[in-house]
């Protein structure tokens, strides 16, 4: 049996030039866009994927809006090494242009954390944990 694994996330947006521009400045890597109309970065272990948010919801289903509003009840999460990584990454994000919803600070669990939401009302949490370690090919795992 294959265990299950998470490989591409995707992610409607409203603009798709624009989209891809952000997360181009903030992961620092060209988008693989050899088909028209998507981006995909490939990123080590999972892709994001950026797609019209109008194509998408057609594409699931016609009857469905691609209108949203509101908290979705999901975040996107980056582990980061140490709190300074934090601290870099939310100055790139903040060029790019994302909205800093939560500063980076210390958590109640022992850790330090902040959350922004990208152009297209995404939320991010960039989180550094003492219990977190990280597997020589730099997956996530918890220290032993």
């Amino acid at each position: 049996m294959t265990i299950p694994r998470m490989t591409v996330i995707t992610l409607g947006v409203t603009d798709l030039v624009r989209a891809t521009g952000f997360y181009q400045a903030v992961f620092g890597i060209s988008p693989n866009s050899d088909y028209e109309g998507v981006s995909f970065f490939e990123l080590p272990g999972v892709w994001l994927a950026l797609y019209p948010v109008d194509k998408l919801a057609a594409d699931i289903s016609p009857q469905l809006s691609p209108e949203r509003s509101g908290f979705s009840g999901i975040t996107l999460a980056y582990n980061a090494r140490s709190q300074d990584e934090i601290i870099a990454i939310f100055e790139k994000v903040r060029t790019a242009g994302a909205s800093i919803v939560k500063p980076p600070q210390d958590t109640f669990w022992g850790g330090f954390s902040g959350y922004f939401s990208d152009l297209d009302g995404y939320y991010w949490e960039v989180v550094w944990g003492p219990m977190f370690d990280f597997a020589p090919d730099g997956s996530l795992r918890f220290k032993k």
